[in-house]
């Protein structure tokens, strides 16, 4: 068995590997996976901290995040089996957030996109080679004209 060592090889992959994550649209992702993680932990302090506890209050001073259903006591060293369902009402309210947040988002995105779509357009200029074919057309149309009527005045001589 024969193995062949190309040198080029790894600067090659690590060229193109730098190649793309350099480019814009790599970058314009990680940026937005960042600060979309960074929001998603926002929204799930704002749930609950900021709406469950007077949600609670309002409905009796219950703790969504307390809410379950036991499913098996605990017995013994074993842990009860919870039925979590109150976190699950939080994580529900967080993705209800945060898909209206996408929404607006997308939404003014779009809206700006139309208006730059109806921004008007200057039509394009044409190229020398265009232009100097309608020079020559038109250079053709008028060697084409039928010519003016010669009129002869009886009165002069020739």
């Amino acid at each position: 068995m024969t193995f062949i060592c190309n040198k080029e090889l790894p600067m090659s992959v690590l060229s193109e590997f730098k190649a793309f994550a350099v480019k814009g649209n790599v970058v314009d992702m990680a940026v937005g996976i960042i600060i979309g993680a960074a929001f998603g932990k926002i929204v799930s302090s704002f749930v609950g901290d900021v709406i469950m506890p007077p949600l609670g209050l309002l409905i009796g001073g219950v703790d969504f995040s307390d809410l379950a259903i036991t499913l098996r006591p605990a017995q013994g060293t074993a842990p009860a089996v919870l039925l979590a369902y109150g976190k699950f009402i939080q994580t529900v309210i967080d993705f209800i957030i945060v898909a209206f947040a996408i929404f607006m988002g997308v939404k003014a995105i779009n809206r700006l996109k139309r208006e730059e779509a109806k921004a008007p357009t200057l039509p394009p200029t044409p190229s020398k080679q265009e232009v100097l074919l309608s020079e020559i057309r038109d250079l053709l149309k008028e060697q084409n004209k039928p010519a003016a009527p010669v009129t002869v005045d009886p009165t002069r001589p020739l």
